[in-house]
């Protein structure tokens, strides 16, 4: 399967699995990745979209990174996005662009359903992606304590609204 393989190599990125919750080593745990996401998007709770560069010698892109949106449901005011970004296209914009989809889809998606703000979550020294909050319009909103072993440091929580 060309998804898990490209996530496999994707994985092997130090940087990326210091941030990562779900390690992908080898392609058993790259399958069990993949199938999560699409149970996540069966239950209508959790939608994840590969972000792909577009290849000129292939119908298929390449793996750049990851946007999610999770914790969705009905009536619920908030929700959470998270993203990755492969180390190959760090330094690109990838990130902020795929979120700035992602948040746009999310809003125009749920709104009717009561979405009025996403919520973005990470540790406090992951200096990266509190610029890409930043570029993407996510506000700073408070330091959140450390919850191990998930969020084993302190953390930043970033809102954006609606109405931003």
């Amino acid at each position: 399967m060309v998804d898990v393989a490209a996530l496999v190599e994707v994985s092997a990125d130090p940087a990326l699995r210091q941030w990562t919750s779900s390690p992908v080593e080898n392609d058993a745990d790259g399958a069990r990745w993949v199938q999560a996401q699409q149970r996540g998007w069966a239950a209508g709770d959790r939608f994840g979209f590969a972000v792909l560069e577009a290849q000129p010698e292939s119908t298929h892109g390449q793996l750049v990174g990851n946007v999610v949106l999770k914790e969705i449901t009905s009536g619920k005011p908030s929700a959470e996005v998270g993203y990755w970004t492969a180390a190959h296209a760090r330094g690109r914009g990838v990130a902020p662009r795929a979120l700035e989809v992602l948040t746009g889809w999310a809003f125009d998606t749920f709104a009717a359903d009561g979405l009025e703000r996403l919520e973005l979550l990470h540790q406090e020294d992951n200096l990266a992606s509190c610029r890409v909050a930043q570029k993407s319009g996510y506000d700073f909103d408070r330091v959140l304590p450390a919850a191990p072993p998930s969020f084993p440091l302190d953390g930043h929580l970033h809102i954006r609204r609606t109405d931003a």
